[in-house]
């Protein structure tokens, strides 16, 4: 049985498995939608703020695989698994380097809203369109809209 197909394949799969759950999320606040006064209320501060991206981790595992793939095809015996060890540990670190740089940082703005029931809550948004500090609003899926 020949384990450079068998191989090829699993890493594939693994490859899509990973991909298709890589998902980041702009923002991460969570917080009641129970009862009006849990999500209206008045903007009490706006900055611009970087946000750093973490690495899943989905480009040193798939590094690794493809890095393993190819050393398995160099040498044979103590030789090959040697190759095949080196390939997944290089394919892993130039991997992750490359998912470093995909996801650079990046400027949100980050709305504080004091709510009606007296709750502070930070959302992380993209853009503030016509929000202004002293505004009414309202939050809805993690956005802040005027009120």
């Amino acid at each position: 049985m020949k384990t450079t197909p068998t191989l090829a394949a699993l890493m594939i799969a693994a490859s899509a498995l990973i991909t298709g759950c890589s998902s980041t999320p702009m923002q991460s606040t969570s917080y009641t939608t129970a009862g009006n006064e849990a999500t209206t209320g008045v903007i009490d501060n706006i900055q611009i703020v970087r946000l750093d991206p973490a690495t899943s981790g989905v480009g040193a595992v798939t590094g690794g695989l493809v890095g393993a793939l190819v050393g398995n095809q160099v040498g044979s015996g103590t030789g090959r698994a040697a190759a095949t060890a080196a390939g997944a540990i290089g394919g892993a670190v130039v991997g992750n380097q490359v998912e470093r740089n995909r996801n650079q940082p990046y400027d949100a703005y980050q709305i504080t809203v004091r709510l009606d029931n007296g709750e502070y809550r930070t959302i992380n948004q993209d853009s503030v369109y016509d929000l202004r500090v002293g505004n009414r609003v309202r939050m809805v899926d993690g956005r802040v809209y005027r009120y």
